[in-house]
């Protein structure tokens, strides 16, 4: 699961922190407490994962538990890979 956490970590930088000051993220930080991702932002990701991890997100799959997190995404896609 860290091969996971890093992967996402790097996306999650790559795409939408764009070099940000202020304090890191922690895997454990909330996206849309620090405003990392928007609505638009969450779509993007749920892609990412889809293509990068053979993975489908379902509707109802797509709640702050599954991927408001580096942790909760990362741990939603070792649930998911089985």
């Amino acid at each position: 699961m860290d091969d996971i956490k890093a992967a996402l970590r790097r996306f999650i930088e790559d795409n939408f922190m764009f070099g940000a000051g202020g304090a890191p993220l922690a895997d454990s930080d909330s996206f849309l407490e620090r405003h990392v991702l928007d609505s638009t932002g969450f779509l993007e990701l749920i892609a990412h994962l889809e293509e990068t991890y053979g993975i489908k997100v379902g509707d109802d799959e797509m709640v702050p538990e599954n991927l408001d997190s580096i942790d909760a995404a990362a741990a939603y896609v070792t649930r998911k890979r089985g």
